[in-house]
């Protein structure tokens, strides 16, 4: 493929030219980053895997003079020429590969549906690229532990797309649980919305022209086409392709939870009990309703419900801790020795109006501070930072999700062995850490 040079050879090599010929080298002063311009040495060109509604936010790069998308990329013809319409570029693919095998592309952001998220990702590491993955992470436990090799051997960038870290509401009410300001945390609340009790129609019908659909399925089971299996909601609540939004949304609260746990280096909870229920279909199929009783290795108790479960229970919580589950669609509630902080996108709450009065200078104990997750995605591609969301931490949050999954599936009490990083005492909920993959699609 005729590729572009990349652009920070490209300055050095004119350079290098202008003076092997002895006469002076005139470069634009865009290419300089003269005149209030942004040389290209200094930003990051950016392909963007997968054109659907999700992607939208990734007009944050079009706008940025420290980023610009390059390519675009989606099994739908009809969806890259709208997105590459509205952001000005000029390349279009179908197939990721061949976007991967540019070399003048530093950086991707993946928004296909999950079950693509980690096998892309695994992709774009080989292929010396670093990337911003949505959540949630993987549709299995043995996805989510094979993705490491994106950060571990080829050392790559890995934003994860859980944007309320960049919240600055959510950073500062953790702040305030870290620093003490609570007490002893004494029992931690998350809750996310359900998804949908059943529903979708997998009569099968022609496939359209403008679509490949055997590279939308990619690793999933081979199914016949239905509009409603390629819409978002088939995407987030068909189990081929998905597990549910007790990973989908779930993800952004656990990764509040995460967050903290990460600093007091708490890992994940190591006993799950979770009871709910699975939609009836006919296509949707993932949990929809969940109650997760999980209890951490030093005993902190964590429930992890849907938020119409949440609801219920906010009644029987004392001291005004039922506000924010009732006002919230989604969030994480810290419960101290001396008061509770709740926080959920873009706002946080607390006991008492002293206690966030605090928030303005909480103490010593400070999270990185982002104003923008794209935006730290991007400073990070030219930094070699790693950003605010880091892999591993998706990696603790996302098996949380799994085994509440396993847990409803089975109907057992799982346990979580956080060094062998395996579940105990359940064959079958060991064999459902993995997924077979439709060949010719693997991790390796």
């Amino acid at each position: 493929m005729n590729t572009e040079p990349s652009r920070r050879d490209f300055i050095k090599k004119t350079v290098g030219v202008g003076a092997l010929l002895g006469f002076p080298t005139i470069i634009p002063s865009s290419v300089l980053g003269q005149n209030g311009k942004v040389a290209p040495s200094n930003r990051a060109t950016i392909g963007v895997i997968g054109c659907g509604s999700q992607s939208r936010v990734c007009v944050s790069y079009a706008r940025s003079a420290r980023a610009e998308i390059v390519a675009v990329c989606d099994p739908f013809k009809s969806r890259q020429q709208t997105r590459a319409g509205e952001w000005g570029v000029q390349h279009r693919y179908t197939d990721f590969r061949k976007l991967l095998a540019r070399d003048d592309i530093d950086a991707v952001h993946v928004v296909t549906p999950d079950h693509w998220h980690v096998p892309i990702s695994l992709a774009a590491a080989r292929a010396g690229k670093d990337m911003y993955c949505e959540k949630p992470l993987g549709v299995s436990i043995e996805q989510n532990l094979a993705a490491r090799e994106i950060v571990a051997k080829h050392q790559r960038i890995f934003q994860y797309g859980t944007q309320q870290r960049s919240s600055q509401a959510c950073r500062m009410g953790i702040e305030l649980v870290l620093n003490g300001h609570i007490g002893e945390v004494q029992e931690i609340y998350v809750w996310a919305p359900g998804g949908v009790p059943g529903g979708g129609d997998p009569t099968p019908q022609p496939v359209p022209e403008d679509l490949d659909y055997d590279l939308w399925l990619g690793p999933a089971p081979l199914q016949p086409y239905s509009p409603d299996r390629v819409s978002n909601r088939g995407a987030w609540h068909v189990y081929d392709y998905a597990i549910g939004f007790i990973a989908g949304w779930g993800a952004h609260p656990l990764d509040q939870l995460q967050w903290w746990a990460d600093a007091v280096n708490m890992g994940i909870p190591v006993e799950y009990k979770t009871s709910g229920s699975i939609a009836k279909g006919p296509l949707f199929n993932t949990v929809y309703q969940w109650q997760m009783e999980a209890n951490y290795a030093n005993g902190l108790k964590m429930r992890f419900m849907d938020t119409q479960s949440a609801k219920q229970l906010a009644a029987g919580l004392s001291s005004g801790m039922g506000e924010p589950l009732l006002k919230h669609g989604n969030g994480t509630l810290f419960v101290g020795s001396q008061g509770w902080v709740s926080v959920s996108r873009g706002a946080f709450n607390t006991s008492s109006e002293a206690l966030r009065r605090q928030a303005k200078d909480p103490g010593p104990i400070r999270l990185p501070a982002s104003q923008s997750h794209t935006g730290n995605f991007v400073d990070c591609v030219l930094s070699r930072e790693q950003p605010v969301t880091s892999l591993e931490s998706a990696i603790r949050s996302d098996i949380i999700s799994h085994m509440g999954d396993i847990g409803i599936r089975t109907g057992e009490t799982l346990k979580w062995d956080p060094v062998k990083e395996t579940v105990l005492g359940s064959t079958d909920a060991v064999k459902m850490m993995q997924r077979p993959m439709r060949a010719p699609w693997s991790l390796s």
